[in-house]
């Protein structure tokens, strides 16, 4: 009897599972990415001292350098801010607000819509920045 040789795998055979794996991560990454929500305008925030990171949050309002307004992710008209966050106060008289607002934006409209959400009800609003770093 003739003894058999074992047959050398040649380098192809050997790295074509770790290319299958590769393929299915970079698959399941680009996949995962896009499940963020993400705002429906750029909104760089103020810098400040404190780095208090955002709690869970139940109500968000975005104020753009432009003037817009989002509320949860929804644009909306500053008239219409008033009733809608009325509305989720009613439902929930401990609602938390967060308020992000653009560094950009116009200090006196970003007050003026904080005195129209305590006009609306709310109790805690919470202004999001971003630590500066120092």
């Amino acid at each position: 009897m003739r003894p058999t040789r074992l047959r050398r795998k040649d380098d192809d055979e050997r790295i074509l599972p770790l290319i299958n794996v590769v393929f299915l991560l970079l698959i399941f990454f680009m996949l995962a990415g896009h499940l963020a929500a993400s705002d429906p305008f750029e909104i760089a925030p103020p810098r400040s001292a404190s780095e208090a990171g955002a709690e869970d949050r139940e109500l968000q309002i975005l104020l753009s350098d432009d003037g817009r307004l989002a509320l949860d992710g929804v644009e909306i008209e500053e008239a219409g801010l008033v009733a809608l966050v009325a509305v989720r106060v009613a439902e929930s008289a401990s609602l938390r607000v967060q308020f992000k607002a653009d560094g950009r934006s116009d200090a006196t409209q970003a007050v003026a819509i904080m005195e129209q959400l305590r006009e609306a009800g709310v109790k805690r609003l919470k202004l999001l920045t971003v630590s500066d770093g120092n």
